[in-house]
């Protein structure tokens, strides 16, 4: 029975050809792995999310429009499409669990710091930097697992860790809106923040060391430049960038201007009641993990296309004056939105040829400015239409992702 390091080492990973070492499922540090991750995604998510309850309550407490008062999201998610793409060139030298680790921690202090902000100013700042320090996560997270997650079961492993980003904008949405009802915002996010920092120590102390990366000691501006118009120059990638605009356009616009309407006549819920209709983020939870598995098995594009029409049919649905028809059209809107984003943040890491980290960062540099600047688009829709007016907007961005996935699917067969 083999005991030595080296052995144990090997039965926790598939040695293939080229001297790669990939984490299998079934494995220990496959456990921790996808552990860690799920905590990266829960952490990066919650702190980012967790102020969307509170819009309502910052256009009233510092008298800015509903547009204005999701500038408090928009900015965040916007530096955080920066940062994004200069997170995957410093990762390539500092390394991809060194700079999760030192993001996850600093955006958690961050939201505490954003609790004892004394205006709508300095708030915002803090939110922006927040945004910067968040970039160093969610592209590294998906070169990480491309790197060393087994091809076979990076489907699976891909859904959970997006699973872990949907429990994470849940728990953000919901705790921030329940603690928001009964001590006011402040306290609400200084205990998210803490959840955030607990959550990041969690994920130092789990994640395995990378096995198939290469360090690549200084700044080369070529080399990353080469790297970032080669992915551009794939056939596919670009059609794949763009639905993640487009879907994490039109879903962050329905639950940005949701609240509004929610709160007003004839609804009138309180801080409460809407932070638990977020609950419905744990549909997203279980279909960004179903559809990695279906991708596997039936194909990627398959599940994609199924997704994109879920989201609009979700949309659709918010349309009726009914509560219980609403928040069901959230809920299929969640479950399309993320069975959508689990394929096509899978796709990347298989279409992608190399510097899986340089297209990880574009696709979700793709996503968060789709987040920020349809986000902030959604209220002038709002404004000026009404309700309607933001469903027909979102419908218009999911017709072409669905347009957008049509195409990818034909390059990427044609190159297969």
């Amino acid at each position: 029975m083999p005991t030595s390091a080296h052995a144990m080492k090997t039965a926790e990973t598939t040695a293939i050809p080229g001297q790669k070492q990939y984490l299998t499922r079934g494995t220990g540090a496959y456990r921790r792995a996808s552990l860690a991750l799920f905590l990266s995604g829960f952490s990066t998510f919650s702190l980012l999310y967790c102020v969307q309850p509170l819009l309502p309550i910052f256009s009233q407490q510092f008298s800015v429009s509903p547009a204005e008062s999701s500038l408090s999201l928009s900015l965040s998610t916007g530096f955080l499409a920066v940062a994004i793409v200069c997170a995957a060139a410093v990762s390539e030298g500092l390394g991809r669990r060194s700079l999760m680790s030192i993001s996850l921690v600093g955006a958690a202090l961050l939201t505490i710091a954003t609790a004892f902000a004394p205006n709508w100013h300095l708030l915002l700042v803090i939110r922006a930097l927040q945004g910067l320090v968040l970039g160093g996560v969610p592209a590294v997270a998906m070169a990480y697992l491309a790197e060393e997650i087994d091809p076979r079961g990076l489907g699976a492993t891909m859904g959970l860790y997006v699973g872990g980003t949907a429990f994470g904008g849940m728990s953000g949405r919901v705790l921030t809106g329940i603690f928001a009802e009964y001590l006011t915002w402040r306290p609400a996010l200084f205990i998210i923040g803490a959840i955030g920092l607990a959550a990041a120590i969690g994920f130092i102390a789990l994640l395995p060391p990378s096995r198939n990366f290469v360090r690549r000691p200084g700044f080369d501006p070529h080399f990353h430049l080469k790297a970032w118009f080669g992915h551009l120059s794939n056939p596919a990638l670009p059609f794949i960038f763009a639905i993640a605009f487009l879907a994490m356009g039109s879903f962050v616009t329905i639950y940005n201007y949701a609240g509004f309407r929610l709160v007003a006549p004839p609804y009138d819920l309180n801080q409460t009641e809407l932070g638990l209709i977020f609950t419905v983020y744990l549909f997203g939870i279980g279909a960004s993990s179903i559809g990695g598995l279906q991708g596997d098995r039936i194909g990627h594009f398959s599940v994609l296309l199924f997704g994109l029409v879920l989201t609009a049919a979700g949309s659709a649905l918010t349309l009726f004056a009914s509560l219980p028809t609403i928040i069901l059209g959230i809920i299929v809107l969640t479950t399309g939105f993320f069975m959508s984003h689990s394929i096509a943040s899978g796709l990347v890491g298989k279409l992608a040829h190399g510097t899986k980290g340089h297209a990880s960062s574009l696709y979700m540099l793709a996503y968060y400015v789709g987040s920020s600047l349809m986000g902030s688009a959604g209220g002038w829709f709002y404004a000026v239409e009404g309700w309607a007016a933001v469903v027909i907007f979102t419908l218009a961005m999911l017709a072409l992702a669905f347009v957008s996935a049509c195409f990818a699917q034909q390059f990427a067969r044609r190159k297969a």
